[in-house]
Parts: C-alpha cells; sequence; structure tokens
C-alpha cells in the first residue's frame, strides 16, 4: 500500500526568526496579518532578541520594567524590523571593520646586525643557523641576525561585503543549553530541532510507542561544515595564530554532526542516520533520502534538517574572491549612488531583477515527517506533505560553477509528479514555484529559462514564481529548508510573499509563461493546492521536490482512510493542536528551553536482550524485528 510522507512538525531559525508556528513566515509579511497574528510574531521577535521576558505573568521590557504590551510592541516595531532580514553585518560574530590578516614581509640587516628580545620559551624549536643567542637575564634571551628575517607583520582590514542574513540581533543559541564551546552551526541545531520536536503537539516518548527504534531516521548536516573557530576553522588555524588544536575542533567540525547531535543529545536515535552533501541542495538530498525510507516502509518517522553557520570572515573571502558575492561597491553601483558611502543592506539581494550577487545567510530548519498512517494514529498536525523530490546531475561541465541540463530535469519530473496528484487544471491554475532565486545574473537568466520551459510544455499561461532569499539571504545547505519553511505558512495565511527587494524584472530574464511575484500575492489559504520548491547546487547538484498542501493531503488521506476514521483522527487532533500552541506562548514568554541531554540514559551491551528473532532496547517500548527480509531469495 502506497506510503505518503506526511509533514507533522517544523522547526528552526533564521533571520527570520523562530520557525515553528509559522513565525519566521510571519515576519515575510508582517503588515499583511491581522493584528493579533502580527502582535504574536513581533512578541516571539522580541524575546528572541532579549528586548522582552515575562516576569511573574508580569510582561516587561529587556530591563526588568513593566510594559502594556500592545502599545510596547507597537512602538518597538521598527527596532524588530532593522535587527531582522538581511541587513549590515553586526560585530556579534567578528568585526567587519577589523578583521585580522597577515601581511609576508623580510626583514633585511642595514651595516648592523637584526637585534631584538625574546622570552627563552617563545624561542623556535630548531633555532636558524645564522641567529646568535645571548643570555638578557630574567629568562629573556637577546637574538642577533646577520643576515635576513622573514617576518608576518599583523594588519587590520574591512570586508567588502557588509550585508548578510543574520539570525535575529541578540538572539544568541548558546545560551540556551550547556554549550561548551560548540561551533555556532552545532549550537543552531540544537536549537531548531528542539524547536521542530517541542512544536509537535506529541510527546516524543508517545511517538515510541507507535514505532520502533530502528523505524526512525535523522538525515541532518550542512554542506560548508562547521568552519568557525570551535570547529575546523580554528582546527586550521590555531598553529598559524599560534594557538593549540582543541580535542574537540576536529571531531565537531564534521559535516554531518548536526544529525550526531539530535541522536545523541536530542533523541537518544537508534535509528538510521547521515547526511548527503551537496552543495546549495543538500536540504532537498536529505528530504529525498527521508521520503524514501518513508516510501519503503523500513521506516516510519524521520527528522530531516540542515543548518549552515557560514558568516565567518574567511567564508565570505572565498565567495567574494570568487565574485559571487554582492560588494557594497556593486550594490552602490546599481543604484547609482557611487557618492554614497552606505549601500541599501536590505535590498541586498534582488532575485530576477538587476543585481550583483548572492547574500550569504545563516539558517537551521527541520521538519518531521512521518507516513500516513501514523499521522492518522496519532492525531498530528499536518501542514502539508512531500509528493517527492528529483535530483541530476548536470553532466559534462565546462566549468564546475557553470549551470548544465540537470536543473531542467527536476523541475520537468517535479512538475510531472505534482500533476499526477492535482492534475493539469491544478498545476496550471493551483500552483507556484518557490524558486532557487540566489540574486546572481547568472541565476537570472538560467533559472528562469527553466521555469519557464517546463511553464511552456504544461501550457501554464502564468506561473507564479517567489524567491525567498530576497528577505532572508543565502544559507547555501538550508536554502531549500528555508524555502519550506516560508512557504507552508501559506496555507494559513493565504500569502505568498512577493520578492520586494526587486523593483522590475530584469531585460535578459525569461518570463513568457511566468508570473514572477514582485509584491505579495493573496491567494486563499486553499488558493494554491502545491510548491515545486527548487534548488540549484554548485558542481551541478540539483534538486526540485514537490510539497502538497493540507487540503489536498486532507483529501487524499480521506479517500484512503473514509469520513469516520479522519473525523476519529479530528478529534485526537485538537489535543495536539492545543499542545502546539501551548509550547508557542511558553516559547514567546522565553519560558521553554532547548532540549539537550547530555550523558543521558546511555546504553551498553546490558540494555539488550537478544533473540533471532527480535532484539529488545531496555526502556524502549517495542522491539527491533530481526526478520529482515532476503532482497535475494530468487538468486538463492
Amino acid at each position: 500500500m502506497s506510503r505518503l510522507p506526511v509533514i507533522i512538525g517544523m522547526g528552526g531559525v533564521n533571520p527570520a526568526g523562530r520557525t515553528s508556528l509559522h513565525h519566521g513566515y510571519r515576519r515575510l509579511v508582517l503588515d499583511s496579518l491581522s493584528a493579533a497574528d502580527a502582535q504574536s510574531t513581533r512578541a516571539s521577535l522580541a524575546t528572541m532578541m532579549g528586548l522582552l521576558k515575562r516576569v511573574n505573568g508580569q510582561w516587561c521590557d529587556g530591563d526588568g520594567n513593566p510594559i502594556q504590551l500592545d502599545n510596547w510592541l507597537q512602538a518597538i516595531d521598527p527596532v524588530l524590523k532593522a535587527g531582522t532580514l538581511i541587513r549590515r553585518l553586526e560585530d556579534n560574530l567578528f568585526d567587519p571593520d577589523n578583521i585580522l590578516f597577515h601581511k609576508r614581509a623580510t626583514l633585511q640587516a642595514n651595516g648592523s646586525p637584526l637585534s631584538f628580545l625574546i622570552r627563552r620559551t617563545q624561542l623556535p624549536d630548531a633555532i636558524p643557523l645564522d641567529w646568535q643567542i645571548s643570555d638578557h637575564g630574567n629568562g629573556v634571551v637577546r637574538v642577533d641576525i646577520h643576515g635576513s628575517l622573514e617576518v608576518l607583520t599583523e594588519n587590520f582590514r574591512s570586508s567588502p561585503v557588509n550585508s548578510a542574513g543574520q539570525l535575529p540581533s541578540g538572539f544568541d543559541p548558546r545560551e540556551l543549553y550547556a554549550s561548551r564551546n560548540h561551533p555556532r552551526g552545532l549550537q543552531m541545531s540544537v536549537y531548531g530541532a528542539s524547536d521542530a520536536l517541542l512544536s509537535l503537539g506529541i510527546d516524543w516518548d508517545t511517538i515510541l510507542q507507535h514505532v520502533a527504534p530502528d523505524q526512525i531516521s535523522v538525515y541532518a548536516g550542512s554542506c560548508m561544515s562547521q568552519l568557525d573557530y570551535n570547529g575546523n576553522g580554528g582546527l586550521l588555524q590555531a598553529r598559524l595564530l599560534g594557538r593549540k588544536v582543541t580535542s574537540k575542533q576536529l571531531p565537531l567540525g564534521f559535516a554531518e554532526m548536526p544529525a550526531d547531535f539530535i541522536n545523541a543529545y536530542i533523541l537518544g536515535n537508534l535509528g538510521t542516520t547521515g547526511t548527503n552533501v551537496a552543495a546549495c541542495a543538500t536540504y532537498l538530498y536529505n528530504l529525498r533520502q527521508g521520503i524514501r525510507d518513508i516510501h519503503s516502509g523500513t521506516h516510519r518517522l524521520v527528522v530531516i534538517g540542515t543548518s549552515e553557520a557560514p558568516i565567518t570572515p574567511e567564508v565570505i573571502d572565498g565567495y567574494a574572491t570568487m565574485g559571487a558575492l554582492a560588494t557594497d561597491a556593486d550594490l552602490l553601483e546599481l543604484d547609482g549612488h557611487l557618492n554614497r558611502e552606505t549601500p541599501d543592506y536590505a535590498r541586498a539581494c534582488r532575485p530576477f531583477g538587476l543585481n550583483a550577487g548572492f547574500t550569504l545567510a545563516e539558517s537551521a530548519q527541520f521538519i518531521v515527517l512521518c507516513d500516513d498512517e501514523l499521522a492518522v494514529e496519532l492525531g498530528a498536525n499536518i501542514h502539508g506533505s512531500v509528493n517527492d523530490v528529483f535530483v541530476n546531475a548536470d553532466g559534462y561541465k565546462k566549468s564546475i560553477a557553470s549551470p548544465g541540463v540537470g536543473n531542467y530535469i527536476t523541475v520537468a519530473k517535479a512538475a510531472a509528479a505534482t500533476r499526477n496528484i492535482i492534475g493539469d487544471e491544478g498545476l496550471r491554475r493551483r500552483s507556484y514555484v518557490q524558486a532557487h532565486g540566489t540574486g546572481t545574473p547568472q541565476n537570472r537568466v538560467t533559472e528562469s529559462d527553466i521555469l519557464n520551459m517546463v511553464a511552456k510544455a504544461w501550457n501554464i499561461e502564468s506561473w507564479p514564481v517567489a524567491a525567498l532569499k530576497s528577505y532572508i539571504g543565502h544559507s547555501l545547505a538550508t536554502s531549500a529548508g528555508d524555502q519550506i519553511a516560508g512557504s507552508l505558512g501559506l496555507w494559513k495565511y493565504g500569502i505568498i510573499p512577493g520578492i520586494l527587494t526587486t523593483d522590475q524584472v530584469a531585460e535578459d530574464v525569461l518570463q513568457s509563461n511566468l508570473d514572477i511575484l514582485l509584491q505579495h500575492r493573496e491567494v486563499g489559504a486553499q488558493g494554491m493546492d502545491a510548491v515545486l520548491i527548487n534548488s540549484k547546487g554548485f558542481g551541478g547538484n540539483n534538486a526540485t521536490a514537490s510539497i502538497l498542501a493540507p487540503h489536498v493531503t486532507h483529501k487524499m488521506l480521506e479517500k484512503k482512510y473514509g469520513r469516520d476514521r479522519m473525523k476519529d483522527y479530528a478529534q485526537r487532533n485538537e489535543a495536539v493542536r492545543e499542545n502546539s500552541q501551548r509550547y508557542d506562548e511558553a516559547a514567546i514568554a522565553g519560558e521553554t528551553a532547548a532540549i539537550y541531554r547530555f550523558d543521558h540514559n546511555v546504553l551498553d551491551g546490558d540494555a539488550l536482550s537478544l533473540t533471532p528473532a527480535e532484539l529488545q532496547v531496555r526502556g524502549a517500548h517495542r522491539p527491533i524485528d530481526l526478520r529482515v527480509p532476503n532482497h535475494y531469495e530468487d538468486m538463492c
């Protein structure tokens, strides 16, 4: 029997704020929401940013002064908007105006020897032959050099790129649990995965009563790995900076470590784990792994996600040197403001318009999937379902960075799969695209050609196209996660976020059969049946997902299970929705903590009971079935 992967939970954090309960989506369309929904998201952001807290049931500002909440939130709205989405680089990660670097220099003796004092403990292990060393007392020696000396001089530079999609100002994930010098990407993983699980409205132990330990899988990672000083960045820098490598930098730097942290410290998962690394398409590659687990029937619940924290001087330097990022000078030139010093950082990313490069961002996004039967059993919240994900390479390439034909294939397949569910008319009238939309000159041409060609093939006269990177930037591995999180809110609030940073579509964009949305589009909560999520990754990693609306998902489930069983589901779901809402209220008040269970219920061989038929784990509600199918029975 077919198994539909249903989205029952989502969580995370990006420049728009907290993902769960659609708060990140709501930030994108804040001024178009009802007063109550807008105030709720303002409060969520204010709490994250350390500007709001609840003390003994009383709302207070960050300094502890009692406030009248609604009036205060209206007054602080400009501060919340200025501290979210794409904006000027802040100095909480590094000082963009004073980035340390070294220049090589050669010091030459000029008539007399080069001479300096140095502590004996700081001498090099191998003393150069032309160094003459004499004691100067108190552990200090004098060095005389008759030749030359190679040195590195300390210098500071300003970043040419000063726009980025940063987490909300003042939000620091390491303060929410015992972070123990974890890389920022792992801190964000703990917060994001916790947010997804806590917002489910179903206790994790309740889920485990329905699912065997080996029927859960976690696919989560990053494509750049952990590159700040607590991860691979420090591993490579430490000795050059005169410091010591720590025992944590290498292991915590691995690209699959977000999945490892979720397994070891959040879920205690014994099931399948791992990650795909596929540049900017990484999230969808992981999603493809997860839905195949559910389709096959080997797994009933899957946690999918990525966490990317690439805002470091080195990563910015690398992409800027490639010419991939929009520099301050580029932005000023685009706007004709050559005499101004400060560009419009909020409009740094301009998909399908005149643009100059993408805008780097940080984000962690997670969704929880399960098979349709488990969703009905649990009364789980249904945010939508994953129809399919398609992955194709580009074939032979002129340059590893140049685009190819792979994304034409993935978009065409995703459109065909979407049509299979909602029909030709549904595809033409009731679907839209969340484009990769990086804001680069090359992307606006190549991706528009792909989408336009597919639209023509299916007689779509005006296919709506959105691009969320215009708000939050490009979080690399997590970009499709941002697109999914920013799309699911449509089916509650009825608004497709427009590309507000682009004034007009560029002349070289192919759009005869496209409707590139430069303003918000109100279509109603059930106005769209499906969305295509598109990713184009460096090196020829292409992926496109077909995501189905909750109302379409419910219709499919009713056909499979009948009205009576779905009525029972709806009754069970009432309590689940109430639990999710209680979590949201507690999170807004700052009364929740990230899940982090260090040294908790650690198992060894004594916790296992083994027979030829099954393996029982102490504390698990269900055994692991060892009656493994023989896929090669006809060959044995």
